[in-house]
Parts: structure tokens; C-alpha cells; sequence
């Protein structure tokens, strides 16, 4: 086995494992069970931006401050037909 034939699963590994940590981190998650809501999902934004899912709404007792409905990536991508 040649050296560089060696090396490519260690380096597919490495660029997998740096791609799924990059696309983790552009999203939003529960603050009470770390999970990322699904499109369409209702998320609720308590005090000091605390963020929490419909589920864990549920074990809070207080009104959140406002609710917002979780939008796919095409959202506000696209095509829109001009006047």
C-alpha cells in the first residue's frame, strides 16, 4: 500500500468530521434539550434569549416573550415574481 493510499481515509474522515461540525454550528437548538427543532416546528424566546422547543415549553411555566415558527434554508431565498 502506497503511502498516499494510506493516508485518504484518515483525511475523508477529517473533511467529513469538519463539514457536519460546520453545518452544526449554523443552527439554532433548544437551549433545554440541545436537539434542533424541525422546519415548521413553533420555537418560544424567553428572557435573556433563552430558546426552547415546543417539548420543553411545556415544563415552564411562565408566558415566553414571543414565539416564532422555525423556516426551511429556502426561506427568504426565493424566487419572487416582480410587479
Amino acid at each position: 500500500m502506497t503511502r498516499t493510499a494510506h493516508h485518504a481515509p484518515e483525511l475523508e474522515r477529517q473533511l467529513l468530521r469538519r463539514s457536519v461540525m460546520a453545518l452544526a454550528a449554523g443552527r439554532d437548538r433548544c437551549d433545554g434539550c440541545h436537539r434542533t427543532p424541525l422546519v415548521g416546528e413553533r420555537v418560544h424566546v424567553y428572557d435573556g434569549g433563552r430558546t426552547l422547543c415546543e417539548l420543553c415549553r411545556a415544563e415552564r411555566r411562565e408566558a415566553p416573550l414571543r414565539s416564532e415558527s422555525v423556516h426551511g434554508s429556502e426561506h427568504g431565498l426565493t424566487v419572487r415574481r416582480a410587479a
